[in-house]
């Protein structure tokens, strides 16, 4: 039980956290946080748990879940489609969902906000709603070695069918991007560049001003895959002008299978629908259909109700802590741990461009990344082994897979302690 305290203004639960940071302004403190975290508290193999997935995804803090279970309990009902009061009022809380990811993403308007299942999904809509019917033969996309699958795959898809082709950027040993060669890429036949904000799979900060910033001067658009970045960063996709921009709620703390694409209102409007069904159609007859306004055209069906809800719970828990601190947190985190393995014999980091994100690959001379993670897993060190949905990024390396270590707010100084002591111990077991 809990007491009226503990509840916001709004009538939202405020976690531990968040009501440390809105009493005093005092230093972020992880150990605060993690009391919002329920999940955090458990055992694995009888070792507490040590969480080190984050980029494959984050955990829920209580008001998230609260959030979602306040819906099911009290307002459970379809959207947009009835006059009763449960649909009125779960109407209302999907549609203010919209309007706090407007307001994270600094968009200008609410008709640039479309929920999507996630990052996956908004690219699929970008690549089939607004690439395909502009591509001709011989027209380029332009992408580059930093990418995850899922701003690789679609636009080969658009590709065969069009009979474009994909242009690549080429990285540095550090894993940063070549600007150089980016710009030798941009010409005529350019149509679209779609890069990644943050790697998934290294970290690197791409600068991604830089690369609007020439795209447009040439005339080109640019999507930027958003799935890393909201969680760590300030997003703001007007000082950006970027054309898109795709994230994923389950990325942010938020539920999984919901997402967004910011799209700016010129670009939308232009574009014909990626799916279709229920709630994106003004009018249906045998003959003809049109379509609904932005930006329901683009949200056939029921959507995730709940998820998007929950959505916006997570950014607000988010904004209630405030970025400078959680951010430098992690930034302390990442260097701590690149230290603590550089000092490992054997141990090599793939990734160490000067600018990135609290993600730490690595790779163990003579040890599969898999060995790694299991080994660790046994230590209740949860990490993410394998080639991260990036083989062709995977394949500049010459890896097959890396280790990989990222970390969120809630992680801690000595849990980075233990990735350094439970690494040392996977090379015992193999030496």
């Amino acid at each position: 039980m809990r007491t009226a305290g503990e509840r916001s203004a709004g009538g939202q639960i405020a976690g531990a956290a968040t009501r440390a940071s809105a009493s005093g302004g005092r230093a972020f403190d992880p150990l605060a946080v993690r009391e919002d975290f329920p999940i955090l508290r458990q055992k694995v193999y009888g070792k507490p748990l040590v969480y080190l997935d984050n980029a494959a995804t984050t955990h829920k803090p209580r008001v998230v879940i609260e959030a979602i279970e306040r819906f099911y309990e009290n307002d459970n009902s379809n959207i947009h489609r009835g006059l009763h009061a449960l649909s009125e009022r779960a109407t209302a809380a999907f549609e203010a969902a919209r309007d706090t990811v407007r307001r994270t993403l600094n968009a200008a308007d609410l008709r640039e906000i479309v929920f999507t299942r996630g990052t996956t999904e908004a690219i699929n809509l970008v690549a089939q709603s607004f690439a395909r019917p502009r591509l001709r033969p011989g027209d380029e996309i332009v992408i580059s070695t930093l990418e995850h699958h899922s701003n690789i795959v679609p636009w080969q898809m658009v590709c065969e069918a069009t009979g474009a082709r994909l242009r690549v950027i080429p990285i540095g040993e550090a894993g940063e991007l070549d600007m150089k060669a980016y710009e030798a890429l941009l010409g005529p036949r350019t149509r679209l560049v779609a890069i990644v904000h943050v790697s998934n799979a290294l970290g690197t900060i791409n600068p991604v001003e830089r690369v609007i910033e020439a795209a447009h001067a040439r005339g080109i658009p640019v999507l930027l895959d958003g799935a890393q970045a909201v969680a760590h960063m300030k997003v703001d996709v007007r000082a950006l002008d970027c054309d898109f921009y795709a994230f994923s709620g389950h990325k942010v703390y938020g539920p999984t299978g919901i997402g967004v694409l910011y799209g700016k209102v010129e670009h939308l409007e232009a574009m014909p629908p990626y799916q279709g069904g229920g709630d994106m159609i003004a009018s249906v007859t045998f003959e003809k259909t049109t379509w609904n306004r932005l930006p329901y055209k683009f949200e056939a069906g029921t959507p995730h109700i709940a998820g998007g809800i929950g959505l916006a719970a997570a950014l607000d828990y988010l904004d209630r802590l405030g970025l400078e601190g959680r951010a430098a947190h992690e930034q302390d985190l990442l260097v701590r741990a690149t230290a603590a393995l550089r000092a490992i014999p054997r141990v090599r980091i793939i990734g160490t461009a000067p600018a990135k994100a609290s993600v730490l690959s690595f790779v163990i001379d003579g040890i599969h990344p898999h060995d790694i993670g299991t080994i660790l897993d046994r230590d209740g060190i949860a990490i993410r082994a394998g080639h991260h949905c990036t083989q062709p990024l995977m394949d500049r390396f010459g890896v097959p897979a890396t280790a990989r270590a990222s970390f969120a707010l809630y992680n801690t100084r000595d849990e980075v302690d233990a990735l350094a002591k439970g690494v040392a111990r996977v090379i015992e077991v193999f030496s």
